[in-house]
């Protein structure tokens, strides 16, 4: 009986071993600072006030991009449920998030799609830190700004710097932030379209 619980400790051992090393792994560490001059750190930050505290480098294809296949199953369906192309809603997931279903921006975007708080309500979304809810959510407001626009750029300038400032430019607005995430997206998304 101990050598057949050692068989299966050592198989299990391998097995485990194997799941961790063919893992892409990495991990960020957040921290804040409280009144009280308290450190509170943790890997899963819940509040826009933690920072990261030390970041490990993800793994990177040849070209030096890092994309993830853990939510590909997610993404399909929110594309065929709001009609968004697949490899468009994994480039807005790329660069919202690199692929962290815990994030939260300096403003307070949540998860996967950095969701505003504000519109968690009209996405449906009660935990934007699912990454379903997140994908499912964001899509569908990616699929609304693709209409209201009719173009994928101001579709994506609209997303990140909201839809009243693209209607303020009636272009993608001359903010460096929005220019460099359109660029970002749409690199993204052709990349991914090429697989």
């Amino acid at each position: 009986m101990k050598k057949l619980v050692s068989k299966v400790c050592v198989v299990l051992s391998i097995s485990l071993l194997n799941i961790v090393i063919s893992s892409p792994l990495w991990a960020e560490i957040y921290v804040y600072e409280d009144a009280s001059g308290v450190r509170h750190f943790t890997n899963c930050p819940n509040s826009p006030k933690f920072r990261i505290f030390m970041k490990e480098e993800q793994p990177r294809d040849s070209k030096g991009l890092y994309l993830s296949d853990r939510y590909d199953h997610y993404i399909e369906k929110a594309s065929k449920i709001h009609g968004v192309s697949f490899p468009l809603i994994k480039a807005v997931i790329k660069a919202e998030s690199n692929f962290n279903p815990h994030a939260v921006s300096r403003k307070g975007a949540l998860g996967l799609m950095q969701i505003m708080p504000c519109n968690l309500r009209d996405f449906d979304i009660s935990d934007p830190f699912d990454p379903w809810e997140n994908i499912l959510g964001g899509a569908r407001y990616l699929r609304d700004m693709i209409r209201r626009y009719g173009q994928v750029s101001l579709a994506l300038a609209a997303y990140n710097a909201g839809p009243s400032t693209v209607d303020e430019y009636n272009d993608i607005p001359p903010y460096p932030e929005t220019q460099d995430y359109v660029r970002r997206v749409m690199r993204y998304y052709r990349f991914i379209r090429n697989q």
